[in-house]
């Protein structure tokens, strides 16, 4: 994976800058699903979807009491790139699990 930083572009497009290099990506639309087991986890959930709050189309939240759990869905406007960060970054977390689904092709 190259490095570099990422701007976003009111076209929906993304342009990668990297080694002098600039690399258009393509915005993707996704949902993303978050079950959250540890409520100790939230403060540093709500930190990163705060960081990506520029992608972030809307957020559902149900807590399940019941189980000890709460559900997030998330939907994303967003380059796969930045899609994939933020969901590692999110099943990183202790007791959080995130999985993405996207659309086959670009919003």
């Amino acid at each position: 994976m190259e490095t570099g930083f990422v701007c976003a572009m009111p076209s929906g497009r993304a342009l990668l800058f990297s080694a002098g290099k600039e690399h258009t990506m393509e915005n993707r639309i996704a949902a993303v699903s978050i079950l959250v087991e540890e409520p100790a986890s939230v403060e540093a959930l709500n930190a990163l979807l705060h960081d990506y709050a520029q992608h972030i189309l809307g957020r559902m939240g149900i807590p399940y009491r019941e189980k000890g759990l709460s559900i997030i869905c998330l939907a994303l406007d967003a380059p796969l790139d930045v899609i994939n960060a933020l969901t590692g970054k999110l099943g990183r977390l202790p007791g959080v699990s995130a999985k993405a689904v996207y659309s086959r092709s670009n919003g």
